[in-house]
């Protein structure tokens, strides 16, 4: 949410201390949860994330010079211009590519006439699949345009965002931008694509979703990038390789059997047929996963979360034992649905329970996850993750 008042004291304080000076705005952009969906929003098919509680914080003022100033707090200061050369690039995995990636973005569609002092704070976790990459892009490129008095809207800002993430190196869609721009409190929201199309779907008030984390982490803009990339050319090759103009058509056209029989096409390499059959798989478990919410069944939404991580582990193999091992922990610790959420190779799980049964789920996994782990944090690794609005002006 987007105020001038201090919603967020810690980034206000932090821009003060640095700049000497109070900011004029404070940007507050929310991580986000993929509930369902999980590497096909590249694929133009319908994905069901929502909106987190926990969020980045830009506190900023316009500065009447062509340059971006900002401070973060542990990850230190930047300074980069309005108008850096398009070639140019920070360390692989620095943040400061984000700070380029805004910049650019926001530069190559609205004329920019004076750059920022920002302080950037922040309770989301970087690298753990909540979106913290998207969540920063966006913020930054809305602090630079609200600074020079540009006001796009939803659509527009789509059509930019993912092309944004490209330039960190990871060729994803546009599910984390649409969720982080457009959510809604106590809801779900369905993202459709080609044509783009919001929809809240409500989520009963007796679910709980916990986020556990896997101590383990994923960093797409770094040593994980070509990882990430391969899944999204995979499905691609196997699309050309069979004949078939688009995932989505092949769903409207086809039956699911006939299309997984496609899968054993002996022209297709193995990642390409697994990769094959997790995308139409995944896509009509977002539909069944809709349909589960609208029908307040907790029982079909935690199998089909289920049937969702065991494709992710052993279709397009974006697991890893820690992931694997925390979901079963939370199954057995009763939870009604559990999987990773995010590209994979790290990062958290999302579980569904009764609200009821949180605070015991979260003991147990405490007893059987992470007793036997260092560096466990129960405010940063397990939280109860809150639907929640995204990004709103005013």
């Amino acid at each position: 949410m987007l105020t001038t008042k201090s919603a967020s004291p810690h980034a206000c304080e932090l821009f003060a201390r640095h700049f000497r000076a109070e900011p004029g705005w404070l940007l507050s952009v929310p991580g986000r949860v993929n509930l369902i969906g999980e590497h096909i929003d590249y694929h133009d098919l319908p994905v069901l994330p929502m909106g987190i509680q926990r969020s980045i914080q830009i506190a900023f003022r316009g500065n009447e010079t062509p340059i971006i100033r900002i401070e973060s707090e542990g990850y230190g200061s930047r300074s980069i211009s309005i108008h850096a050369d398009e070639n140019s690039s920070g360390p692989a995995g620095d943040w400061s590519n984000y700070v380029l990636a805004a910049t650019r973005l926001a530069a190559s569609h609205w004329p920019l006439r004076q750059g920022i002092d920002a302080a950037v704070a922040s309770d989301l976790p970087p690298a753990a699949g909540l979106s913290s990459s998207s969540a920063l892009l966006i913020g930054l490129t809305l602090a630079l345009l609200t600074a020079n008095s540009i006001t796009p809207d939803f659509d527009e800002l789509m059509n930019i965002f993912p092309d944004g993430e490209q330039f960190v190196g990871t060729r994803g869609g546009g599910m984390d931008h649409a969720a982080i721009l457009a959510s809604r409190a106590g809801s779900a929201l369905l993202v459709e694509f080609a044509p783009l199309a919001v929809r809240p779907v409500p989520i009963p008030s007796d679910w709980a979703f916990l986020a556990a984390h896997s101590l383990t982490t994923a960093e797409k803009s770094g040593a994980m990038r070509s990882q990430y990339n391969s899944r999204r050319e995979a499905g691609s090759a196997a699309l050309r390789k069979l004949g078939l103009a688009s995932f989505r058509s092949a769903l409207e056209s086809r039956p699911a059997a006939e299309l997984a029989a496609l899968a054993g096409n002996p022209s297709l390499s193995d990642a390409e047929s697994r990769s094959f059959l997790h995308v139409i798989a995944e896509a009509a478990r977002v539909r069944e996963a809709v349909t589960a919410l609208e029908n307040q069944d907790p029982v079909a939404f935690g199998g089909l979360l289920n049937a969702s991580h065991a494709s992710l582990r052993d279709h397009l193999q974006v697991s890893n034992p820690a992931l694997d091992e925390l979901v079963d922990c939370a199954m057995q610790a009763g939870a009604l649905g559990a999987r990773l959420t995010g590209a994979g190779f790290g990062g958290y799980t999302i579980i569904l329970c009764a609200v009821a049964d949180q605070q015991r789920i979260c003991t147990e996994l405490v007893k059987r996850f992470y007793a036997r782990r260092s560096g466990f944090n129960p405010e940063a690794h397990l939280f109860v993750a809150e639907p929640s609005a995204g990004v709103v002006s005013g």
